[in-house]
């Protein structure tokens, strides 16, 4: 293998430029991932790519400090510790890096994506950056949760529309790893519409509501929908607290839902039990037993 060539001198920015980034965001390195062009510009989706891993950043950030500030959440000898899942080029790994592990001595970042051409692009441009706590993992969000490639406890969990049910592996790898927060942007919801849309003849026949999925574009919508707020609930039922708002504007993006839990060990029987009434309602018994499964101490 090649040896990295390091990345190049910084080129001056128009003002427009610099003020649309961050204070101490390294300009090379938003060339080598292509959000910026080779004479500094952005162009139209760059920025609106660019703004939403900045709003995605600053719900980050607060999160690690909080989990710095927590002494005992701190005996990790690699410091903190980040998941990022479905990490695809590693735009979010690599300016969270940049923003906030690049001035620490310790903490690391890791990147968990599936296409092996895409992790060892990753690995080469953490040389040329010198960013030498990233770690980039060729494994499915699923396969990653008992990988010795990545460490027993994970401090933060993140996923970036990771697609379908690789937004609920993140948060089962989450749990196996007692992550103390994750940030989730579900995107495209399918197994749940699937169920909705092969029991539509059975629950016609059983409630009015049904008629909310009746057509497959509205399955596919209640799909996401109910999706999302069973995750919440599992959540909450597992010890944490749930925060759900906009990453972005809508007009940037249609995936826009960030789910934010912080761990507090505080289970909620009662969401565990809203889960369950949910899943009867809308004939998803089945998610209970594959994605949301719960303690059997819970009613």
């Amino acid at each position: 293998m090649k040896a990295a060539v390091p990345i190049a001198t910084e080129p001056a920015l128009s003002p427009a430029v610099a003020q649309a980034l961050r204070p101490g965001q390294s300009v090379a390195l938003l060339q080598q991932l292509h959000i910026l062009t080779r004479e500094g510009q952005l162009n139209q989706d760059s920025r609106r790519k660019l703004k939403q891993v900045y709003h995605l950043f600053q719900f980050i950030e607060k999160l690690l400090l909080e989990i710095d500030a927590d002494a005992d959440a701190r005996a990790g000898a690699q410091g903190l510790t980040v998941a990022d899942h479905g990490a695809g080029k590693s735009y979010l790994g690599f300016i969270l890096y940049d923003l906030f592990f690049k001035t620490r001595e310790r903490g690391w970042v890791y990147g968990v994506e599936t296409r092996p051409e895409l992790v060892e692009s990753a690995r080469q441009l953490a040389l040329r950056c010198g960013f030498g706590r990233m770690g980039f993992v060729n494994l499915s969000v699923a396969e990653s949760i008992g990988s010795d490639q990545l460490p027993a406890q994970i401090d933060l969990v993140t996923a970036l529309h990771a697609c379908d049910s690789a937004t609920d592996d993140a948060i089962a790898f989450g749990l196996a790893k007692k992550a103390r927060a994750m940030a989730l942007v579900p995107c495209c919801q399918a197994e749940a519409a699937r169920h909705l849309g092969g029991n539509r003849a059975l629950m016609l026949g059983r409630t009015p509501l049904a008629e909310l999925w009746r057509h497959p574009l509205h399955a596919r919508e209640m799909g996401s929908q109910i999706t999302n707020v069973m995750r919440c609930l599992y959540l909450q039922a597992q010890g944490y607290q749930v925060t759900v708002t906009e990453l972005v504007g809508w007009e940037h993006s249609m995936k826009n839902e960030l789910i934010i839990a912080r761990y507090t060990g505080q289970k909620m029987r009662a969401a565990a039990q809203r889960l369950r009434e949910i899943a009867q309602q809308f004939g998803l018994e089945t998610l209970l037993d594959t994605r949301f499964t719960l303690p059997t101490d819970n009613p």
